[in-house]
């Protein structure tokens, strides 16, 4: 195998887990952009503040290569839930990301997931690609461009209602699943008559869920706070279909699996996780995967960071 994409030893390059995801169950990565490369720099991202805030769409990292790991993935007896395009930014910026979930589904009977902010939806290749993944799960979490610039810090080139309209496209030309992510924070875009104008535009789109997120992991701006869930269990009303809550983990163990360093570290530079995170993620007791963290902790590859709802650790950069 080769070094991984962030130059930590050992494992894939541009796979990442299966991680335990609270959207998709096990969850193997394929991470398609430089580590942060955005059109968005939302303060609510577990990935960190965009480095690299860009509308530009490019062959970032090699389609075959990708395929190659994937392949060696499989061959090595690889199991997942769900294969997910995601990872460290927005993949639709890679110009040949349908490639990538078409070459996915030609190798495995796996389904696929596209992870994508539905900022460059818009654009008829981007719909094209989207519509090789079994799911699209797209975003939104803004009712106009004064929201959208608030909430997600869109790339100055981008306009909310393009955005709109190319999601209400996408339902036009693609007939499997799309889940409407909506990312609550609270004081910023919780208030209901606003959520009500959310509800409106997503229903409007005819998504297959809608689902409400709010800040579990730590966020990239500290004063992203998150949303109580009696307070999004009542703002879960106002959407039709009737919106469900994701904001709390629902993974399972990766039966059988074993942790390196190496992977543990590779998990952690891509989104903080908890103890038991890891725990489930690599099938280990959780004690184990405390000592693991530790350890990290202690030779300076991993840093805790300890908040309300528990313990995070997350790669030092």
């Amino acid at each position: 195998m080769s070094t991984s994409q962030h130059d930590f030893q050992g494992g894939y390059r541009y796979l990442f887990g299966p991680v335990p995801s609270r959207r998709l169950g096990r969850s193997l990565g394929v991470d398609l952009v430089p580590v942060k490369t955005c059109t968005f720099n939302c303060p609510f991202c577990e990935v960190g503040l965009t480095t690299a805030h860009t509308v530009a769409r490019r062959e970032y990292v090699p389609v075959d290569d990708v395929l190659a790991e994937f392949e060696d993935w499989l061959a090595s007896g690889g199991e997942a839930d769900i294969i997910t395009v995601a990872g460290s930014g927005e993949p639709t910026l890679h110009s040949r990301f349908g490639d990538i979930l078409a070459g996915i589904k030609a190798c495995c009977d796996i389904p696929t997931a596209l992870l994508t902010n539905s900022s460059l939806m818009h654009l008829p290749d981007v719909r094209a690609g989207a519509s090789n993944a079994s799911i699209i799960k797209a975003s939104l979490s803004a009712w106009d461009q004064a929201s959208f610039e608030r909430v997600n810090q869109a790339h100055s080139s981008l306009s909310f209602e393009t955005m709109v309209e190319g999601l209400r496209a996408l339902r036009g030309v693609y007939s499997a699943r799309i889940w409407m992510e909506v990312f609550l924070m609270a004081g910023v875009n919780d208030d209901p008559a606003d959520v009500q104008k959310i509800a409106d535009l997503a229903k409007g789109i005819r998504p297959d869920r809608v689902q409400l997120n709010t800040v579990v992991r730590p966020p990239a701006d500290g004063q992203a706070g998150a949303v109580g869930p009696e307070a999004l269990q009542k703002l879960a009303g106002l959407f039709e279909p009737h919106a469900e809550l994701i904001a709390g983990f629902q993974g399972e163990p990766c039966c059988g699996a074993t942790a390196t360093e190496a992977e543990v570290v590779n998990m952690l530079a891509r989104r903080p996780c908890t103890a038991a995170d890891v725990a489930a993620s690599f099938g280990l007791p959780q004690n184990e995967s405390e000592v693991l963290l530790d350890q990290l902790c202690e030779s300076g590859r991993v840093v805790s960071d300890a908040r309300h709802d528990g313990i995070y650790y997350l790669a030092k950069s």
